[in-house]
Order: C-alpha cells, then sequence, then structure tokens
C-alpha cells in the first residue's frame, strides 16, 4: 500500500510540476519552514493533496510540499513534518520519503531544531550530523519488508553520507558560519528530557537532541537515498543552563538561526556539482 501511494504521490508531483525533476529533497523542521520561501520558481502542493503525505499537527509545521529550484538544483522540500510522538505511526513518513525518490531525488537533506549536549555549542549554532542514536524506542522499518525498496536488515553504517559532510564543512568555512559535526539523539518525547537523561545521552557519545530526524534517515537509507543533515541548535539541554526550553522558545531559537541554515543549506546546493577532491 505504501508503495503504491508513493507511485501515485509522484505521479501528482510530476503533474503539478510539469518538467521539473528534483534531484535534492529537502525536509524542514520546527521554525525552519522559511526556508521554502527561497525556492525560485515555486510550485506548492498542500500534503493533503498528495496520496499517504503526513499531516503535521505541531505548530511550525505548514505541511506543504514546495517544488522549484534552490541553489541552483531542482528540488523538492517537505514544509513541515511529523514526529513518532504525535501517535500516527510511520506509513505517511515513509510515503513521503519513497514518492521523493520516485520524483526523482537522489539526495535527501534533513534539517531539525535540536537541543545541545555540549556548553561550547550554545544557541545560534549549526551542528552538522555525522551519526546518530535512536532513542525513540521503535524503527520505521518494523512490519512486514517490500524487497523491490530495500533490503530487511540495511546497514546503516555510514547512514549520513561522508562526502555529502564534506561538502556541507567546505560551504560552511566559504561562508564563514561556524563549523560544528556532531551525533544526534532522537528521543520520542513530547515532553522534553529530564537532567538526567540530558546527562545520559552525553555519556553515550550524543552532542544535541530532538525528536525527529532519525527515522527519516532510516528510511532514506532503506531506499537507496544519500542523506545529510544539519540541526540548528536552540538551547542547551535541561540542566545544562537556566534558560527556558518550550516550544515557543524552540520556534523563535530556529527562526532566528534560520539565515544561516538558509545560507548553509543553498551553498551546499550551488557546490553540489564541483569535484569532492576527498571522494574519488
Amino acid at each position: 500500500m505504501t508503495a503504491s501511494l508513493a507511485v501515485q504521490a509522484a505521479a501528482e508531483i510530476a503533474r503539478r510540476a510539469p518538467g521539473l525533476t528534483p534531484r535534492v529533497g529537502i525536509i524542514l523542521g520546527s521554525g525552519l519552514g522559511g526556508i521554502a520561501d527561497r525556492v525560485e520558481g515555486a510550485v506548492a502542493i498542500p500534503y493533503t493533496e498528495l496520496p499517504g503525505f503526513p499531516v503535521p499537527s505541531v505548530e511550525g509545521h505548514a505541511g506543504r510540499l514546495v517544488l522549484g529550484r534552490l541553489g541552483g538544483q531542482p528540488v523538492a522540500v517537505m514544509q513541515g513534518r511529523v514526529h513518532a510522538y504525535e501517535g500516527a505511526g510511520f506509513g505517511a513518513l515513509r510515503t513521503a520519503i519513497h514518492a521523493l525518490k520516485a520524483a526523482g531525488c537522489g539526495i535527501l537533506f534533513l534539517t531539525c531544531a535540536a537541543g545541545s549536549l555540549r556548553l561550547d555549542v550554545g544557541p545560534g549554532r549549526i551542528v552538522t550530523i555525522s551519526d546518530h542514536i535512536n532513542m525513540l524506542g521503535t524503527n520505521p522499518l518494523v512490519g512486514p519488508n517490500d524487497s523491490a525498496v530495500g533490503p530487511r536488515f540495511p546497514s546503516l553504517q555510514d547512514a549520513w553520507d561522508p562526502a555529502l559532510r564534506r561538502r556541507v564543512a567546505v560551504a560552511s568555512e566559504r561562508l564563514g558560519i561556524p563549523f560544528s559535526e556532531g551525533v544526534y539523539a532522537a528521543y520520542l518525547g513530547p515532553s522534553f528530557e529530564t537532567p538526567a537523561e540530558v546527562r545520559m545521552l552525553g555519556r553515550l557519545g550524543a552532542e544535541a537532541v530532538g525528536m525527529s530526524t532519525v527515522p527519516e534517515c532510516i528510511v532514506a537509507r532503506h531506499c537507496g537515498l544519500r542523506v545529510a543533515g544539519c540541526a540548528v541548535i536552540t538551547n542547551l539541554g535541561v540542566g545544562l543552563s537556566d534558560g527556558p526550553v518550550n516550544h515557543e522558545h524552540t520556534l523563535a531559537a530556529a527562526s532566528a538561526a534560520a539565515a544561516d541554515l538558509e545560507r548553509l543549506l543553498i551553498g551546499f546546493l550551488n557546490d553540489l556539482d564541483t569535484p569532492d577532491e576527498g571522494h574519488p
């Protein structure tokens, strides 16, 4: 059923944006939806008009697919996502990502808002995700496997593509945007983590924590998409500072940092066709 809906959604994408074959799919996290406004020649499709697509229920997630060009590349931008804590399962998430691939995407670039587990990486910083820890208690591939989509037991070694991460680093340096990489831990939510959980995640090797992104990476890698992503730091983890940690603060802080993420994303896309000297 998921595969059938994805094919239908891809056909609707092709119908609504004739002549455009997106190369890069982009998912925008909380407070970052404004980046979609930079898409040139934009065609916006509400998720409700795409078969099987998710319908977000959280503030800061518009729920529409924006097709056009960004940084010189044809893109399909998901302006908003659903989260595991919303309780709808992973079927719509799988459909959306499979539809992006069926529409032509070979790369999925994920963005999210996150809390920092490092005192030296504070609000406003952008962290390129180098690896992840799945603390959701579940996996989006649970259930029957469609071998036409991907293997039953996919490897997640280098799930966050090293060559794409190098390109993000190069773009960051060229644009003068402070650069760091880190491991992202996904917590189920919707409650924020306790101080004890923040300390635990730091000891496990995580540098940032949020409530999304990991399921999209797993689904994308399962179906053969290359994955890169950045977390916008909106706050220090609970117990690491006296600052507020709530959704309103997350949206405000993410919106303030969105300009740097926008520049970085456009720079990454502009450089996508240049040779990668670190990768034969």
